[in-house]
């Protein structure tokens, strides 16, 4: 995406700001006051993803969003830094050299996962909230075919190429964004459909997927006391909501809501069900 070209039609484009913090240069959305809550997204979003949630976070706290490296307006500095604890860690330099300490950070699929790595990072520790976190792996043949394919394809320079083939499809963005359970409006399917039809955006998520490895955080979710909520979606065909009942049971401190009749994308699906949820967690 194209900071000077693309921005400007992007939701809350007012808010946001670059952040120039070795080793990338990131982009961050910026709302309301008081105690922090810091918003990391899923793998292949970016910060529209929380168009409607968080002005309803930023009602009552200071709300703080940004984009993977490489993903939306961030642009990485090295594509070598795309794993969960490298992210992690970058994100956790970002934050204290801003001053943030968060209350909560707050994380969909992916960025559930982080969450739970940068709550272990940051001081005061956090609270965490993960909606339909992604703290699973892939079952049966897809548990070696999907890791391999996103790591060849990150590898193939052609690759990004090859998943923008034929444009931003609105149609083609309905049906992948339906195959998670999800129905969103023709505005979020306008959104997704540029971030798909971007080379660069793609190229990034390749290479988090590619670089991505959720064992060892799984491994340690006895040893993470943060108080944890996990909000799901019952109709989520990406990460089924038992994966959320699974991490809940193994952590000292954790408890799952479940939102019927939404999917993966449930915070973009009801924002206003998602932000009580948080409220009443946080308060």
């Amino acid at each position: 995406m194209d900071w000077a070209r693309d921005l400007s039609t992007w939701p809350h484009a007012q808010a946001s700001r670059r952040i120039d913090h070795p080793p990338h240069r990131w982009h961050v959305q910026e709302m309301g006051k008081g105690e922090t809550l810091l918003l990391i997204h899923g793998a292949g979003a970016s910060t529209h993803s929380w168009r409607g949630l968080m002005p309803l976070l930023a009602e009552r706290w200071h709300t703080v969003a940004l984009d993977l490296p490489g993903q939306g307006f961030t642009r990485a500095g090295t594509r070598s830094r795309c794993s969960l604890p490298l992210m992690s860690d970058d994100i956790a330099a970002l934050a204290q050299a801003q001053g943030w300490h968060p209350k909560a950070v707050i994380g969909h699929s992916a960025g559930g996962a982080i969450a739970l790595e940068l709550a272990r990072r940051l001081e005061p520790q956090p609270k965490v909230i993960g909606i339909n976190a992604a703290l699973g792996n892939f079952e049966g043949v897809a548990g070696w075919l999907f890791p391999m394919l996103a790591k060849f394809l990150a590898l193939n320079p052609f690759s990004a190429n090859l998943f923008t083939l034929g444009g931003a499809s609105l149609a083609r963005t309905r049906r992948l964004i339906g195959s998670t359970g999800t129905t969103l409006d023709d505005e979020g399917l306008r959104l997704y459909a540029r971030l798909i039809g971007d080379r660069g955006h793609v190229d990034a998520t390749l290479q988090m997927m590619s670089q991505w490895r959720i064992d060892p955080l799984i491994d340690m979710l006895p040893g993470i006391a943060a108080p944890t909520l996990f909000i799901t979606g019952d109709r989520d065909q990406a990460v089924p909501p038992a994966t959320s009942d699974r991490a809940a049971a193994r952590m000292p401190d954790a408890q799952v809501v479940h939102l019927p009749e939404l999917g993966h994308l449930a915070h973009e699906e009801n924002p206003q069900a998602v932000a009580q949820e948080i409220a009443r967690f946080l308060d």
